[in-house]
């Protein structure tokens, strides 16, 4: 009988530590971001009802889970603020003492190693919940922008190591970073949520930040999902505007865009696990119709393999206490 000729590439795979020589792309906690929602108040601990597991946090107990949220290696939070009262210009974005301000610099005195990176936008803080000015129904861009520059300086002012604008109004980028510079916080990065699409996996943050908006929709500011180029053009402004690091939103049906942003652009390249993916995951582990823990490792793993350098996800904690007990394990 002749003898066959091929390649055996299952030779590499006969144990598990010879899968772990080989094995590609691993996520790391340094790799991790944790977005975390703050809110008035004292002794508050609100479960969010569409994400099991996610909490609002009064400033007091923040701090507590903050506590745990470093203890167990995580370097990094996004920081999310819901405050008490809001209006039409979301004024409390920007003020001295508003939640996230507050919030910031109380973070910053108990754990001064832990990188906060703020999220600037103002549809938490305005009553009808877009993320800029409006005027007859529109939503304007550059009246938007001196609003968006103003809170990313009193963000900085409070001590926020990174500047993290979601809002996608054009030039937002040039304006935040011109803004910075002439305060003074020229070393302060800007995260640009760079791609941003009109994604119906937003739907439980905006449970957890009370952002929904009160008519119509972001759809003509954030991209729509069935463009591609459209990211590339957005991604490379923001490159050239100054940002430091560019966020894709949502990640996991936007991989294809993770790509080909981190093969056009020099620059570190955050995935953003967002809420809906988090939940349908919760949903289906309770049902018992997937392993959370080995779905979550998949996931962010894909993440990771796709070019994101840095990925925010709620399931921050738990992969944290997972590559402990793997290392453990070994």
């Amino acid at each position: 009988m002749k003898e066959l000729q091929f390649d055996r590439h299952r030779r590499l795979r006969t144990t598990s530590s010879l899968r772990d020589l080989v094995r590609e792309t691993t996520v790391e906690k340094a790799d991790l971001i944790y977005p975390v929602f703050t809110v008035e108040g004292s002794e508050v601990k609100n479960e969010v009802p569409s994400m099991p597991g996610v909490y609002q946090y009064s400033i007091d107990l923040l701090k507590e889970e903050i506590d745990d949220v470093v203890e167990q290696g995580i370097q990094a939070i996004l920081l999310f603020g819901v405050p008490e009262r809001k209006d039409e210009v979301g004024s409390n974005a920007y003020a001295e003492n508003g939640i996230v301000q507050r919030a910031i610099r109380e973070l910053k005195v108990r754990h001064p190693e832990l990188t906060i990176i703020a999220d600037t936008c103002l549809c938490q803080f305005t009553d009808h919940g877009h993320c800029g000015v409006i005027e007859d129904g529109t939503i304007i861009n550059d009246t938007s922008l001196d609003l968006l520059t103003k809170t990313a300086v009193s963000q900085a002012e409070a001590g926020a190591d990174v500047i993290a604008p979601s809002n996608m109004m054009d030039g937002f980028v040039t304006a935040i970073r011109n803004g910075l510079d002439e305060a003074g916080f020229v070393h302060v990065p800007v995260m640009s949520y760079a791609v941003k699409y009109a994604s119906a996996y937003y739907g439980p943050f905006r449970d957890a930040a009370h952002s929904s908006p009160s008519f119509g929709d972001r759809r003509t500011y954030q991209m729509d999902p069935a463009n591609r180029k459209e990211a590339l053009r957005e991604a490379s402004s923001d490159d050239e505007e100054g940002a430091d690091f560019l966020i894709i939103k949502p990640a996991l049906s936007y991989l294809d865009i993770v790509r080909d942003v981190k093969e056009q652009i020099n620059r570190p390249i955050v995935a953003y696990n967002v809420s809906g993916e988090y939940s349908m995951i919760k949903s289906a582990a309770a049902q018992g119709w997937l392993d959370e823990k080995e779905t979550v490792i998949e996931k962010l793993t894909s993440m990771k393999r796709a070019g994101a350098d840095l990925i925010v996800t709620y399931f921050a904690k738990d992969m944290a206490r997972w590559i402990d007990e793997n290392i453990k394990g070994e």
